[in-house]
């Protein structure tokens, strides 16, 4: 069979806009939460979220390209941009036709959206929609653009299954090179979800945390006071590539996908099984496709959004799948980075390859008191990083309407 690698990543995240940052400040248990600066919070709910820092679309743009892309489009760019440069890939000595693009958003040009929406409720009545609206909104539009700048005519399209869509691009970009339908495809996932609707959507579903008096404090996975989940935004690129192919070019390697699994709750509009059906389901298919046993994983960066019911279930499921194994190491990156939505899988991704390549388990931050059933089931480490050699590491995410995606990968070895 056919072996898919790693071979560049580039992150964009609200604790580093570069590879390198995000991966130190996971590692020194930075928190990305601040209150919300994009627009005015004074009649919101919840009023903080994980904004990028210190990023203008304007700085890294051409005026043209910020006037004709969302910036959910935008962020997807930079961060292929960096994985490309990462790898250090020349893609016009590689046949494009083999290259393709599969990048996945939960919301797309959600921001597009309100601010002409406004624009037009707001004046005469009469549409003055940009000519670029309909564009700028499509969620497929940033794995267009992407194939677009670079001339890539391989595959193209975008996945969406919510929170779990950029890990579902993972497993489709990993499943279609395994397929020889490709040797190398841009994956990931872009979110600029931090706006007006998004956060009062969610807050009206119970969904955000409201701790407005301590942003940095609220996300916290696993804990028995967690009371929802905090807004993120930014990208993760991955470069997949066929093992041949990247060895036969003298390409890095930084990680292997072995397996991935996909199924559904089929349980409830926007909760979790609460006995994690769907995820049991998701993180045995991975396992069984990679062709090792739950006793074989030594990390698992949980879905662990910070909300009660979500994280308790998801408990139940890893208490299913592994037993209760101390040896079995477990955090929650979102408490630092907060919840990307469609991006989630992708930096998410990034931090468990890093953490396979070199031997050091990423904290869950925040956390005090683990929920009592499960706190002396496994290893969770809590603040700080924690070296420990390993061999497989998983990445889970669920989306609203039941979707589950689970991504096995594996320290490369030649």
């Amino acid at each position: 069979m056919r072996r898919v690698v790693i071979t560049g990543m580039g992150a964009l995240t609200p604790i580093g806009n570069d590879l390198d940052t995000y991966w130190e400040n996971l590692k020194n248990g930075v928190s990305g939460a601040e209150t919300i600066t994009k627009f005015d919070v004074s009649k919101f709910r919840a009023q903080f979220a994980c904004e990028l820092k210190d990023f203008d679309v304007k700085d890294h743009f051409h005026v043209k390209e910020v006037r004709k892309y969302d910036p959910f489009s935008l962020y997807a760019l930079y961060a292929v941009d960096q994985a490309l440069n990462n790898g250090n890939i020349e893609l016009d000595e590689l046949n494009k036709d083999r290259i393709g693009v599969i990048w996945g958003s939960g919301n797309g040009g959600i921001q597009t959206f309100g601010d002409q929406m406004k624009e037009y409720i707001n004046g005469d009545g009469t549409p003055r929609f940009t000519p670029f609206f309909i564009p700028r909104i499509l969620v497929d539009i940033a794995a267009g653009i992407i194939s677009i700048k670079y001339g890539l005519r391989g595959v193209n399209f975008c996945p969406v299954s919510a929170c779990a869509t950029s890990n579902t691009a993972l497993i489709e970009a990993f499943n279609y090179i395994k397929w020889d339908k490709a040797d190398m495809i841009i994956s990931g996932g872009s979110e600029a979800a931090i706006t007006e609707a998004s956060m009062g959507g969610f807050a009206s579903a119970r969904a955000l945390s409201m701790k407005n008096d301590d942003p940095k404090s609220a996300s916290r996975p696993f804990d028995v006071s967690r009371d929802g989940f905090v807004m993120g935004e930014g990208a993760g690129a991955l470069i997949l590539e066929e093992y041949e192919h990247a060895k036969k070019r003298g390409a890095t390697i930084y990680g292997e996908i072995v397996g991935g699994g996909m199924a559904a709750d089929a349980y409830h509009l926007t909760g979790t099984h609460p006995e994690g059906d769907g995820a049991v389901l998701g993180m045995n298919e991975a396992m069984r496709e990679a062709g090792i046993t739950a006793e074989d994983i030594d990390y698992v960066n949980m879905h662990a959004t910070s909300t009660p019911l979500g994280d308790k279930s998801e408990l139940i499921a890893a208490d299913r799948v592994f037993g209760k194994r101390k040896s079995l190491s477990i955090s929650a990156t979102k408490s630092m980075t907060g919840h990307l939505l469609g991006a989630a899988g992708a930096i998410e991704g990034i931090a468990t390859v890093l953490a396979l390549k070199e031997g050091i388990v990423p904290p869950t931050i925040n956390t005090t008191e683990i929920e009592p059933d499960f706190a002396d089931n496994f290893d969770f480490p809590i603040g700080k990083a924690v070296p420990k050699e390993m061999t497989y590491g998983m990445s889970n995410t669920f989306g609203f309407g039941g979707h589950i995606a689970s991504v096995l990968f594996k320290k490369f070895e030649a």
